[in-house]
């Protein structure tokens, strides 16, 4: 049915817990900074609204609370690399030593464990964003391919089937680009640009099983997420009546932030988890396939900048051996 193990990727988080902790401090403060940004953002707006008639003080706590939010999201934004960095990319780093059996350090040790391992891998947070961008660039052509193939079938009612081939696809394929950079990270490469391609080649040529085991986490983490946000729904009912003017949509928005918190927190990692033990077993032994990295090529420039990037890369290589010993006379 599926190609990995729920109870392993429960012990793969227990085991992993600092990170988790970690996860849930990061992405709850976001939360929390949404919520407080609103709030103040919405009490601005109903205090300026106090100049005018009911409807314009309506209106202006409405927008101050929609400019706290969007405030928020650009910060956010902005932070965007720092949290790939070090809240992904290093909960991934420890997920795959802990998979082919190597020993990690207990407690919090293991956040600076993974920064090092992740460092090592990618250098920058810079360059591991551009792979990550360039991976997601990647996906998203792929999975237009499939749409545009689709679309060619003489169907009935084809237009509401595309419609929900399109959400599946854009969920199941969601967390791929995380199992792409655990590629890197396990194999020990030394060339990240490289491995992210040879990653893309090995999971186009496993698709069908791969998004086989997406939809079924998809189901998994989509369902436990609205079971989180229906019980989310009457405390943050409660919050909203705390902002002055009791702005209607924040029940629902603040949450919706509670859910996709705990989401990122803590369902997310067990996704990741299940989805790089499918990887890793249904791609065991193979190499890529010249063939598919010729679709693929042909389906995305992104694919073919990743080549560029990894003919270029420089950034793990040896440094050139002198022709000179340590003693100072030539070899």
């Amino acid at each position: 049915m599926w190609d990995f193990s729920v109870r392993r990727g429960i012990g793969l988080m227990v085991r992993t817990a600092p990170f988790l902790l970690f996860r849930a401090v990061v992405y709850f403060t976001i939360a929390v900074a949404y919520v407080l940004a609103t709030g103040l953002g919405a009490g601005i707006g109903y205090g300026v609204g106090n100049f005018g008639d009911a409807d314009f003080q309506a209106s202006a706590t409405l927008w101050g609370g929609g400019i706290g939010l969007a405030l928020v999201a650009g910060i956010l934004y902005l932070l965007r690399e720092y949290v790939l960095y070090t809240v992904k990319a290093g909960h991934i780093a420890v997920m795959v030593e802990l998979i082919d059996g190597r020993p990690l350090p207990d407690g919090m040790g293991q956040l600076a464990y993974a920064r090092s391992v992740v460092t090592e891998r990618f250098g920058q947070a810079s360059v591991l964003f551009g792979i990550d961008q360039l991976v997601k660039g990647v996906i998203n052509a792929v999975t237009g391919l499939l749409e545009g193939l689709f679309t060619l079938l003489p169907i009935p009612g084809l237009d509401r089937l595309m419609a929900v081939l399109r959400a599946y696809l854009k969920l199941a394929v969601g967390l791929i680009d995380e199992v792409i950079l655990a590629h890197a990270i396990r194999t020990r490469a030394d060339n990240p640009f490289a491995s992210a391609r040879e990653a893309l080649v090995l999971y186009g040529q496993n698709a069908r099983p791969m998004l086989v085991n997406s939809a079924w986490l998809t189901l998994i983490v989509y369902g436990l997420s609205l079971l989180v946000f229906l019980l989310m729904l009457a405390p943050a009912a409660a919050l909203v009546y705390l902002i002055p003017g009791a702005w209607s949509a924040g029940g629902v928005v603040f949450a919706l932030l509670f859910a996709w918190a705990i989401k990122a927190a803590v369902f997310e990692p067990f996704a990741i988890a299940c989805l790089l033990q499918a990887f890793f077993k249904v791609t065991d032994g193979q190499v890529p396939s010249p063939v598919w990295e010729e679709r693929i090529d042909g389906a995305s420039r992104k694919f073919g900048e990743l080549g560029r990037r990894a003919a270029s890369w420089v950034g793990m290589r040896p440094p050139t051996k002198s022709p000179f010993d340590q003693s100072g006379a030539q070899a």
